[in-house]
């Protein structure tokens, strides 16, 4: 299984990032993780971009991976 970029940084024990692996593996399977993917991936942003839902552009890695919330509001507004 591929890693998350994220696991280094956290510095999780082997059995809570075992769990961690599957929770976000869940995620991504699921309808709307996987309809984020398809809609990113037609974006085509550029290297070091990821598309924002929220905004419906491409931006900053940075920017748009330190405001995401877990609020639901790009949920609601894409009626997912």
């Amino acid at each position: 299984m591929k890693s998350s970029p994220i696991k280094a940084k956290q510095k999780l024990s082997p059995k809570a990032s075992a769990a961690k692996a599957r929770r976000d593996k869940k995620a991504a399977m699921s309808e709307w993780g996987k309809y984020k993917k398809r809609t990113a991936q037609r974006a085509g942003c550029k290297a070091g971009y990821d598309f924002d839902h929220d905004a419906g552009k491409c931006l900053p890695k940075g920017t748009n991976r330190a405001k995401n919330s877990r609020s639901g509001a790009t949920k609601r507004k894409y009626n997912y």
